[in-house]
Parts: C-alpha cells; sequence; structure tokens
C-alpha cells in the first residue's frame, strides 16, 4: 500500500522525468534546426548570439515559472496584442525553420506542379493560418 508520501514523491518523480524529457526534446529541436544561428545570420547579428541564446533560456524559465505559480499578469488589451505578437514570431519562426530544413514547400510545389507559383502558395498558406486562427478566435 503507497502511502501520502510514497503518492507525492511518485508524481514528484513522474513530473521531474516529464519535465526532463520535454525540455531535452525542445533543446534537441532548437539545436537541430539550428534557429538561433540562422537568425543571426539572416540578421547579421553574429555578435549577439550570446544575447539570443539567453533570451532562449531566460524566457524559458521565467514562463515555467510563471506557469506554475500564482502570478496573474492583467494586461491592457495592447498589452495582450505585444505579447501575442512575440508568440507569434516564435511560432513563426519555430514553422519556417522547420520547413527550411526539410524543404517540404519546394518539394510539394514541383509535385503539384505549382514551382512558379510559390510565392502564391507560400502566401495562401500565410493568410489561411491567420483567418484560420481569426475565425477561431473571435467566433469559438
Amino acid at each position: 500500500m503507497i502511502t501520502l508520501f510514497g503518492e507525492a514523491l511518485l508524481a514528484a518523480f513522474i513530473g521531474l522525468a516529464g519535465g526532463i524529457a520535454v525540455g531535452s526534446g525542445m533543446v534537441a529541436f532548437l539545436v537541430v534546426l539550428d534557429i538561433i544561428p540562422r537568425l543571426a545570420q539572416i540578421t547579421r547579428s553574429f555578435s549577439k548570439i550570446h544575447a539570443y541564446e539567453a533570451a532562449v533560456v531566460l524566457g524559458s524559465l521565467l514562463f515555467t515559472w510563471v506557469d506554475f505559480s500564482d502570478v496573474k499578469l492583467d494586461l491592457f488589451p495592447m498589452g495582450t496584442a505585444v505579447v501575442g505578437i512575440f508568440a507569434g514570431c516564435f511560432v513563426g519562426m519555430l514553422a519556417a525553420a522547420l520547413t527550411e530544413i526539410i524543404n517540404v514547400l519546394p518539394i510539394l510545389a514541383k509535385r503539384v506542379g505549382m514551382g512558379s507559383y510559390m510565392i502564391l502558395l507560400l502566401m495562401a498558406m500565410i493568410f489561411g493560418k491567420v483567418f484560420g486562427s481569426l475565425f477561431e478566435w473571435l467566433f469559438y
């Protein structure tokens, strides 16, 4: 029979193991995709690469702490929009890096015969994602 202390210890172990697994996966994902060096290359700011790395680590730590604590951020609507823009930039860069690494779009465009319409294909995907997200957020 497991005691209350044993249950708490088991829950803590499972939580720690899950956190290590997810954190390791995220770090491996960022390393494999070379997001930070690619960002420095695109913006021509190699001297700031340590600041990018520190921002990723500190952002992860800060928002993990915010998630586990009872902190409430009562932001005015424009403050919420700014946070949303930064979150969207992060997700967009992550998706773009993944797409760039595995060359999904050029292969897809060539297979369906839309190689010359690559820009239109990209814009359709971008606007579809934006309008779909807005529809979900505003009506559901």
